[in-house]
């Protein structure tokens, strides 16, 4: 159902606008590092009825078993060089989907592969309360599988990166949740993953750790790297993301440009928080069948490049679909059995 609302124009569209030359471009094509298809999880919980009912033994709350689904039949692809941001309401599965990849939980059903194991904000389990911030940077680094010389090679950097000054030599605990969240960052991107997944980590630091993040993520994905980004703001994917993912009751509902999609989000977020349900069921419908036509475009291009012959072993890399609009809709794209061996793809929650 189309809306007749429209979006305002206001001063966050002119920061965007603004933020447009620095905000990370995704390469033309580029290796694939990371293959998700058709991936679920369900989880089963207690649910208690209160509204009280007479049974035998008198009233009493009722206690049955219930099963969420907290992500639905998520597919899609990752390549080296894009920064992707996931958004959506709480709830909506982003977090559930980021273990999922980094292979720290395991789906119900469904296929994650990845050229790399994926780093998860990755060293929170490793670092101790009662350690020293400059002795966790050297145990977070080991524990990512660093060398003791390369642990001290990135000291430097982490210290810098994080921002803590002095502070780097008091125990953990006296940190704010911030500081620590911003010493966890660092270790995680100084130890150069291919895979970097965060989430909400960036919300914790004020602008200039914002602007120090975004230069170190630049520098990362320069290297071919890629990263994934969960953030509440929509304005943060916008500025900082190539691509971004909406999320919704485990559902994705629109995969593309990160402007575009986020600022359908925010416009889907405002409705819903003034209260126009309406407007905003309306706007959610409009998205959802906006990322179904975009699903059948990218099948149809497979089926014309397959009828074509154009599928062979040395075909070029697919561009993410943000960065090939405009293209020949015949144009080749890799099947995902040639994809997977080419780029060693591996389950990242295997050794």
């Amino acid at each position: 159902m189309a809306t007749s609302s429209v979006e305002p124009r206001d001063g966050a569209d002119a920061e965007a606008e603004n933020a447009q030359a620095s905000r990370w471009t995704a390469p033309e094509s580029s290796p694939l590092t990371v293959a998700a298809h058709d991936l679920r999880v369900r989880y089963n919980v207690n649910r208690t009825d209160h509204s009280r009912k007479r049974g035998l033994i008198g009233l009493t709350p009722r206690t049955q078993r219930v099963s969420v689904g907290a992500v639905r039949g998520v597919s899609f692809e990752a390549r080296s060089g894009e920064f992707i941001g996931i958004i959506g309401r709480n709830g909506s599965g982003k977090s559930t989907l980021l273990r999922v990849l980094a292979g720290l939980e395991a789906p119900n059903s469904g296929t994650v592969l990845t050229s790399a194991k994926p780093v998860l904000l990755g060293v929170s389990a490793a670092l101790l309360p009662d350690l020293t911030g400059a002795q966790n940077v050297r145990l977070g680094a080991l524990a990512m599988g660093l060398s003791p010389q390369q642990a001290d090679d990135i000291f430097e950097d982490v210290v810098e990166l994080s921002a803590l000054g002095d502070a780097i030599d008091l125990p953990m605990r006296t940190y704010s949740s911030g500081m620590g969240a911003r010493l966890k960052f660092a270790i995680s991107l100084a130890a150069d993953p291919e895979i970097l997944m965060i989430d909400e980590a960036l919300s914790t630091g004020d602008a200039s750790f914002m602007e120090r993040s975004r230069r170190a993520m630049d520098d990362l994905l320069e290297r071919a790297g890629t990263v994934f980004l969960v953030n509440h703001a929509a304005q943060t994917i916008e500025n900082m993301c190539s691509r971004a993912i909406w999320m919704e009751r485990g559902h994705v509902v629109l995969d593309g440009d990160a402007v575009e999609v986020a600022r359908k989000y925010r416009w889907f977020a405002h409705n819903l928080a003034q209260g126009n349900t309406s407007v905003a069921n309306g706007l959610l419908m409009d998205a959802r069948r906006e990322g179904r036509d975009a699903q059948e475009r990218d099948a149809q291009e497979d089926l014309t490049g397959f009828h074509r012959g154009q599928r062979t072993t040395t075909h070029p890399r697919r561009a993410p679909r943000h960065i090939r609009r405009g293209k020949d809709p015949g144009s080749n794209r890799a099947d995902s059995a040639e994809a997977k061996t080419s780029n060693n793809l591996h389950d990242p929650s295997g050794p």
